[in-house]
């Protein structure tokens, strides 16, 4: 992407992010959010027991993600811009289990802080590796230090959830689809939108937290089932990067799916065909 493409495009995203901040109001951190659902003291004397040990799966896959990213090149990571980014999310993702730990252990305005700065890393740096992989290396590349520093920055706004809501919302919207729409650099693309559905299934849980206490006769609560779904996002990614290889044939995962129905229709014609010279030989018999 040429450089003034660059500069227009970030200078749209800026005006956006302003228009977006004047027109539509403020929303305060309501003290309501603390009041989780399941606040049991199970064992080991761990306050919030559940919502604090859901946090465990994070510490997993974070570290793995890690790990592979740098040894023996285990991912075939080819660009330094993939390598960046796939190590910070890594990082967010493992900094998720201390921080919703530390959190939820005393759930508080102060500490929510904790728990959101590195789900924010995790977000920016994704985006940032989608722009690599499906738009440009080298926007990609430029805008990782730009997104991730512009996340820490809505962590700031903290009477005012609109930036955080902005920076953890868009991508569930832009990547799948960018991932429909614009064709990969590699395959097992189908990967992003299973991660997708998991983030969503983690928020759905997350707003009916007490209902599904209730619904489970208090044995677990949705916001214990949210951490438990949203881990899921790094385990399938992780299981992407261990399986994709480079695209041959660069095609949109809508472009391939046109494909596969035009190919059910002339399957199912045929069928119909032969089922019809079928019957016209039986009648002749």
């Amino acid at each position: 992407m040429e450089r003034g493409k660059q500069l227009y495009a970030w200078g749209a995203a800026v005006l956006i992010f302003v228009v977006l901040m004047v027109v539509t109001p403020a929303i305060p951190q309501s003290e309501e959010y603390h009041n989780f659902a399941d606040q049991r003291e199970l064992f080991l004397g761990i306050p919030n027991t559940l919502n604090v040990i859901s946090n465990i799966p994070f510490l997993f896959v974070g570290v793995v993600g890690l790990t592979l990213c740098f040894y023996r090149n285990y991912f075939r990571l080819r660009l330094q811009g993939e390598i960046w980014g796939w190590s910070i999310f890594f990082l967010g993702v493992t900094a998720v289990a201390f921080g919703s730990s530390y959190y939820h252990l005393e759930p508080n305005d102060a500490r929510l802080v904790w728990d959101r700065l590195p789900m924010t890393v995790a977000f920016t740096s994704i985006m940032a590796i989608f722009i690599i992989e499906r738009v440009d290396e080298k926007t990609g590349t430029t805008s990782i230090a730009p997104l991730v520093i512009a996340g820490i920055l809505t962590i700031l706004f903290f009477d005012d959830l609109r930036p955080y809501a902005l920076i953890q919302f868009l991508p569930c919207i832009i990547i799948p689809l960018m991932a429909i729409l614009i064709p990969p650099m590699y395959t097992h693309s189908s990967y992003w939108l299973w991660a997708a559905g998991f983030y969503l299934l983690a928020k759905v849980e997350e707003a009916e937290d007490k209902q599904i206490y209730k619904w489970t006769n208090h044995i677990v609560s949705g916001h214990t089932l949210k951490h438990l779904f949203a881990a899921m996002v790094p385990v399938f990614l992780t299981l992407m990067l261990a399986k994709r290889d480079i695209e041959p044939e660069r095609r949109s995962l809508l472009q391939k799916w046109k494909i596969y129905w035009i190919r059910i229709k002339e399957s199912g014609l045929k069928a119909e065909r032969l089922e019809c010279e079928y019957s016209a030989v039986s009648t002749t018999v």
